[in-house]
């Protein structure tokens, strides 16, 4: 089976994770894919494939005889989608030999452009996979899934040798919960990598340090006639807050390795507020020096407004894992080489934003990223394409004939 016809079967079942919730795994839907994968594993010959109770997939492809102290390498995958954009009712549009130009997106009104989406018309020739305006795909992170179970049934087919394979596939990634019951121990792998990336041929190790910060201010409400000296509104206090952040340091104005303030929401009246950030930074010493800044506005608006006006709370979500991959580059190296072997240019870039390998990294797994050949991600304009997906398929396979010489 190619992996698209996989990645089509996979975006039919409603998967998307839920930050507001309070259950392992955030939605129960989740299960629903999870039990579907382990169906085909098993039925692919992989008879270890299972499903914890808190909705992770793992199984093992033996060594081939012979082979069986070879480095263990695996691959991961996310099974939820995104809570930007709706993730139900997905409806695929299949354009064969696309001929590069605008794809109007179903009957939503919406256009994929070129203009927006400027390599479009490289993708000309190939089947292109798009939405049709009123939901994402879900090729992040499906596709990934797919091209991790087609290469393992193509190394089985062909009689590929090869050291123990390691598949997982994770739950609430996009909600950065992906990682926090992930069993090391039980997995297997000695090193993995995850596909979760966009454009064949992408290599990802080094990535944010982020964390998610969020002021809770309490404000003074009384009847605004008599409220002079008295009166302390929540949501003026909450735009004096953002105020006092550099506007040119968020996501709209920054790129490569420049960090950002993000603010992802906001709400309040007089009598409360909240502001919900997310701080981003590569470098380790500027990311901790942007946690300082907002708890010194913190510091500074009790010291206007009184003690206890502003609470300030700060959770680390996940760090760079460059320094967990450099002590093993052969990762790198060994992904390069086989690109190269491909005539895939390789492409080495920092990414920004994490994926469940940064933190896996940090857990005692060092795990790169590769791409999946997706574009668009997390809304109506995903988009991926078939040929793609096959070359990201032959660049696991061969990782596998890498770490079996």
């Amino acid at each position: 089976m190619k992996a698209y016809e996989r990645l089509l079967r996979y975006v039919k079942v409603y998967t998307t994770s839920d930050p507001s919730s309070t259950t392992v795994p955030t939605t129960k839907r989740q299960f629903d894919l999870a039990h579907m994968l382990v169906e085909e594993l098993q039925s692919m010959g992989l008879k270890d494939a299972r499903v914890d109770d808190k909705c992770y997939v793992y199984a093992t492809l033996p060594a081939t005889t012979g082979l069986e102290e070879k480095p263990k390498i695996g691959f991961i995958a996310h099974m939820d989608t995104a809570p930007d954009f709706n993730g139900e009712n997905v409806n695929p549009q299949i354009i064969r030999n696309y001929d590069g130009s605008d794809v109007p997106l179903g009957t939503s009104g919406l256009v994929l452009h070129s203009h927006d989406f400027h390599h479009l018309p490289t993708l000309k020739g190939r089947t292109l996979i798009t939405t049709d305006g009123t939901s994402l795909l879900g090729a992040d992170d499906k596709a990934g899934i797919a091209e991790i179970l087609t290469a393992v049934e193509t190394i089985m087919e062909e009689k590929i040798p090869h050291g123990t394979i390691c598949i997982g596939f994770t739950p609430d990634e996009e909600v950065g919960a992906g990682a926090d019951y992930f069993d090391i121990k039980g997995f297997g792998a000695d090193y993995a990598y995850t596909l979760d990336g966009e454009v064949e041929g992408e290599i990802v190790y080094e990535n944010f340090n982020a964390s998610a910060a969020d002021f809770e201010i309490k404000g003074v409400n009384i009847h605004p006639g008599s409220a002079k000296d008295i009166m302390v509104n929540a949501a003026l206090v909450a735009t004096e807050i953002v105020g006092m952040l550099p506007s040119n340091e968020t996501p709209a104005h920054t790129e490569n390795y420049e960090g950002f303030y993000h603010l992802c929401d906001m709400k309040g009246d007089v009598e409360s507020a909240k502001l919900e950030f997310i701080v981003r930074d590569h470098s380790t010493e500027s990311f901790h020096h942007r946690e300082e800044v907002l708890r010194d506005i913190a510091r500074r608006m009790n010291d206007k407004y009184g003690e206890g006006t502003v609470n300030l709370t700060i959770k680390e979500q996940y760090l760079n894992m460059d320094e967990k991959i450099k002590p093993h580059m052969h990762l790198i190296d060994n992904a390069k080489k086989v690109m190269k072997e491909l005539g895939v240019t390789p492409s080495v870039s920092p990414i920004r934003g994490g994926t469940d390998g940064a933190r896996l990294s940090y857990m005692g797994l060092p795990c790169p990223n590769l791409g999946t050949a997706g574009h668009g991600y997390h809304g109506p304009y995903e988009h991926i394409t078939a040929e793609g997906m096959d070359i990201c398929v032959n660049i696991v396979v061969g990782i596998v004939k890498e770490y079996a010489k």
